[in-house]
């Protein structure tokens, strides 16, 4: 048995609603899913992201694991933009918070931010990205 690839990428979250809101705003799409809990609360929404439609899962904390970090930390999935600096910015007026800021790495840069609910999100120059081919980097074609 080995990973089979990524399947989904679930950021647990104090207040569903208040995240689904934010997310929605910062990637101009709405959830293709929700989940209410008892009494109607939010206690799920995903995300389809980009052109590979990744999953991105927004859930109630509740659902988290036993010795939880209190604080950000933990694994960082750094998503694909094509402006790492721009993205910053945009994130920050948004209400993100600068965690590390943009970082070179020869061809490429990275930065991450604390979204407003305690999660790490990472940026990732996709330009010069290796594992990236010209015809990923490509505007989509109407046929």
């Amino acid at each position: 048995m080995s990973l089979r690839g990524f399947n989904a990428l679930m950021f647990l979250v104090e207040d569903v609603a208040a995240a689904t809101e934010w997310y929605t705003e910062f990637l101009g799409v709405p959830p293709v899913f929700t989940r209410p809990g008892r009494g109607g609360k939010a206690i799920y929404a995903k995300f389809s992201v980009g052109e590979r439609e990744d999953e991105l899962a927004l859930a109630d904390v509740s659902r988290a694991p036993e010795g939880r970090l209190a604080g950000p930390g933990g694994a960082v999935v750094h998503w694909s933009v094509d402006d790492v600096p721009a993205t910053l910015a945009r994130l920050t007026a948004m209400g993100a918070r600068e965690y590390v800021p943009v970082t070179p790495h020869g061809p490429f840069v990275t930065a991450i931010v604390v979204d407003p609910f305690g999660n790490l999100l990472g940026l990732h120059g996709v330009a010069a990205t290796p594992h990236y081919s010209d015809e990923d980097l490509a505007p989509a074609r109407s046929s």
